[in-house]
């Protein structure tokens, strides 16, 4: 079984814990997950199964869409509702039209400094073990992407927006940066992953009913997470070549290609400097 499933994660699970189940469900040991999600986050968790999980280091890229609850008036530790409050603010008045232009303020490129209780490292510590340790650590800026973002809903103190962003993107600290643009403090109280890339949460799978023949029914396979890229035919003798790890010579763009062989597809295939490689092989 090679391919990717997309699972709604409920709340209370970590990302591994996804991936514990999916590995018990199917009996299959390689199952890796691309793009955690916080335990009191929701939605789209892409799981990756058999070969199809080197695949990851193509599908990490993807912008997310997500649907995020602010709560303002208060700040937490963490800047979520796990953390301690640690400052308290009166919220000012505002309208759908203030709270737009601040939503909109922040579409585009820029910069954002990660919270400190995140899985960042740094000198090969992780972020959340300073901030558990009480130490102070200085905390890079990261370029992000804002592509998208909307009001869907507002009443006194929480505000529910939609936001689509790049990969690195910190819900919780952008939660925190519209709150004091707004004049007042905020945390992140709910997040949920309604899309990555082209894969959205009305075809996530519910882990309540996963059975092995379930998952088998809904795997996406690794052919078809490619579809838009561009084949490559091999007769018999070039594809026992690829296979034995020669280079081929193509005269085709840099880029990541399906290869078959008989119209059977056989895997993934990189060129660059017109030499074909194998990447990934199912067959």
């Amino acid at each position: 079984m090679n391919g990717l499933i997309l699972i709604n994660k409920p709340k209370g699970y970590t990302s591994h814990d996804i991936v514990g189940i999916v590995r018990k469900t199917i009996g299959i040991k390689k199952v890796g997950h691309t793009g955690t999600l916080d335990p009191n986050a929701t939605g789209v968790l892409p799981v990756l199964i058999g070969e199809a999980t080197k695949a990851s280091k193509y599908l990490i890229e993807h912008n997310k869409t997500y649907i995020a609850t602010l709560k303002l008036g208060n700040s937490t530790s963490t800047g979520d509702q796990e953390g301690e409050i640690i400052e308290e603010k009166d919220v000012p008045e505002i309208d759908k039209g203030k709270i737009t232009d601040v939503l909109n303020s922040f579409k585009g490129k820029q910069t954002q400094i990660p919270p400190i209780y995140s899985a960042i490292k740094v000198n090969g510590k992780k972020l959340y073990e300073y901030a558990r340790e009480n130490k102070e650590v200085e905390i890079k800026p990261r370029e992000i992407e804002i592509i998208n973002i909307k009001l869907i809903d507002f009443n006194k103190d929480i505000i529910i927006f939609e936001v689509e962003c790049s990969i690195g993107t910190y819900i919780r600290t952008l939660c925190e940066d519209i709150a004091k643009k707004l004049g007042t403090v905020g945390y992140m109280k709910e997040l949920e992953r309604t899309k990555v890339n082209n894969f959205t949460i009305d075809n996530a799978l519910g882990i309540d009913n996963l059975n092995k023949e379930f998952i088998e029914n809904n795997i996406i396979s690794l052919e078809e997470l490619f579809n838009d890229n561009e084949k490559i035919e091999l007769d018999d003798k070039k594809l026992e070549l690829f296979l034995n790890g020669v280079q081929l010579t193509y005269n085709l763009k840099d880029e990541v290609y399906r290869v078959y062989n008989n119209n059977c597809f056989v895997g993934l295939g990189i060129i660059n400097n017109n030499l074909l490689k194998r990447d990934i092989i199912i067959i």
